[in-house]
């Protein structure tokens, strides 16, 4: 059975803040910013670094040792169950909140409304998303390689949640 060694789960969070500034950089410029603003980029790296990589090294980890030996199927289908019923929801949960509060520096009365007006639809967008993603990651990638591709697969749904959590601001920043 394939293990995540110490390098690979350094190297899986290093990953996740250098795409999580890309995705960034891209969700910039397809709002329309002018300018790159690098703090912001700055602190969504910081985000994919200490929370991201971290997070989806262990989750991965986790999920091996609760289904330890079991292949097939059902086992595949109780993984993405589990994942979309724990994870998914938690993580747009504390990347909206993220955002708000650190990212834009709003207050939580505000990020607070805009959780309760966006997160179902991001939510159950993901549901329509996440789960094939999952499936794929599951049932063909190694274990050593899963956060690799659950990060690239991130990458593009990081663009829709940045779009979807910021809050209307002044373009040409």
């Amino acid at each position: 059975m394939a293990k995540v060694s110490d390098s690979a789960s350094s190297s899986s969070f290093t990953n996740q803040g250098v795409l999580a500034g890309c995705s960034d950089a891209i969700a910039q410029k397809i709002s329309g910013v002018k300018r790159i603003q690098f703090r912001r980029l700055l602190l969504l790296m910081l985000y994919g670094f200490a929370y991201g990589g971290p997070f989806g090294h262990f989750f991965h980890k986790l999920m091996d040792t609760i289904f330890k030996g079991k292949k097939g199927n059902s086992t595949v289908a109780k993984k993405v169950l589990l994942e979309q019923l724990t994870s998914s929801p938690w993580n747009n949960f504390l990347f909206m909140s993220y955002y708000g509060l650190v990212v834009e520096g709003r207050p939580w009365k505000l990020v607070k409304h805009k959780l309760g007006k966006d997160y179902p639809t991001i939510q159950l967008t993901a549901w329509k998303f996440w789960p094939i993603v999952g499936w794929v990651n599951y049932q063909y990638v190694p274990l050593q390689f899963r956060v690799l591709f659950s990060s690239f697969v991130a990458s593009c749904w990081s663009i829709f949640l940045n779009l979807k959590a910021r809050s209307p601001v002044i373009k040409n920043a």
